[in-house]
C-alpha cells in the first residue's frame, strides 16, 4: 500500500529496530528528547512494547520511504501484571505508533493506523486500545479513526476502538 510517498508493509521479525525507532519518536513526540534510546531500553514499562518482537499474536505495519523506515504502528497484548499504558483488557491489543518528525503531518500516521486497523479486523481482533498524552496532536488521528476515551491515567487518556 502506498500513501503520500511511503510504502506500507507488514512488520516482520527483522523490524525490531524500526519499531524501537518508532517508539523513540512516539516517546519524544514533543520535539525534545525526554528519553534516550538507552532510557527506553532500560525501562521495562516502555521496553516491553518492543522486547522480543514479534511475540505470538503481535501485529504491525512499517512505513518505508527511500528504502528506510519512517514510522511504524503495531499492537500486542499484555497481561494484567505487566500492563501497557493503554491497558484495557488482557485480550485487547494495545497500539503503539511513531513517525519520524520529518514525516509528521503528511499522512504517514493515518496510513499506518488505517493499515493496522484493517489487519486487526481481518484477524478478528475485537478491539484495540492506546494511551495518548495531553497535547499530543495524534489524538485527532485516533479520534478520526473512531477511538473513544474510556479511562484516564496521569496526564494521558486511554482510548478504545471497537472493531
Amino acid at each position: 500500500m502506498r500513501a503520500d510517498g511511503v510504502l506500507l508493509r507488514d512488520a516482520t521479525a527483522d523490524d525490531g529496530r524500526a519499531l524501537t525507532e518508532a517508539l523513540y519518536s512516539a516517546v519524544n513526540w514533543q520535539g525534545t528528547v525526554r528519553l534516550t534510546r538507552d532510557d527506553i531500553a532500560a525501562d521495562p514499562r516502555l521496553s516491553h512494547y518492543v522486547a522480543g518482537w514479534p511475540r505470538p499474536g503481535d501485529l504491525g505495519v512499517v512505513a518505508v520511504s527511500g528504502g528506510e523506515p519512517v514510522g511504524a504502528a503495531w499492537c500486542r497484548t499484555f497481561p494484567p501484571g505487566d500492563p501497557g499504558y493503554g491497558f484495557v483488557a488482557e485480550d485487547v491489543p494495545e497500539v503503539s505508533m511513531g513517525v519520524v518528525p520529518a514525516r509528521r503531518g503528511q499522512g504517514t500516521g493515518t496510513a499506518l493506523l488505517d493499515g493496522l486497523v484493517t489487519r486487526a479486523r481481518a484477524r478478528g481482533t475485537r478491539a484495540l486500545s492506546l494511551s495518548v498524552e495531553d497535547g499530543n496532536r495524534a489524538r485527532v488521528l485516533y479520534e478520526r479513526a473512531g477511538f473513544v476515551v474510556v479511562g484516564r491515567s496521569g496526564d494521558s487518556d486511554v482510548m478504545l476502538l471497537d472493531l
